[in-house]
């Protein structure tokens, strides 16, 4: 095994337990020539993300998205970033310029496009992108009736089949 490999198996076990310095100081020991591989990457955006660093994430999730845009961890963390930074509209034109590739099979690019056009004020482009979400995975109804960003659409939640 490589030594990078194990340093991401370390750093993945550490985020899980929620041991984020060490997670951080597994990641610092992976050698410079391979802080570009998509796994790194992964990694990093992950730690970041649990970390709510926002603008790192945004940074991590556009390199990861570009670089490697079947890894929908990237297109989705930036684009979510970009919402807690309150950039709603960037978000959403993040996860529209995904779909292409992902929204096939991915329930929540959709879900968070239902949050992003909610926050927006398109509830019919909301209640569209919720209703796919839905098709991919039935619980994804109970996520948003508990979801700040879906607060609008509360009652057309509850009745929605």
């Amino acid at each position: 095994m490589t030594p990078t490999r194990r340093r991401l198996e370390h750093a993945a076990g550490y985020l899980a337990l929620g041991m984020l310095n060490e997670a951080t100081q597994e990641l610092a020991l992976i050698p410079f020539e391979d802080a570009a591989l998509p796994d790194v990457l992964s990694a990093r955006l992950a730690l970041h993300m649990a970390k709510h660093e926002w603008r790192t994430v945004v940074d991590f999730g556009s390199q990861l998205a570009r670089c490697n845009p079947e890894k929908e961890d990237g297109w989705i963390n930036w684009a979510y970033a970009l919402r807690e930074l309150n950039r709603v509209e960037e978000a959403k034109a993040v996860l529209l310029e995904a779909e292409s590739v992902h929204g096939k099979k991915c329930g929540v690019l959709h879900f968070n496009l239902a949050c992003y056009h909610c926050l927006l004020g398109d509830m019919t482009q909301a209640k569209r992108r919720l209703r796919i979400a839905c098709k991919m995975d039935a619980g994804w109804k109970k996520a948003a009736l508990d979801d700040p960003d879906l607060k609008a659409m509360r009652d057309t939640i509850a009745t929605m089949k």
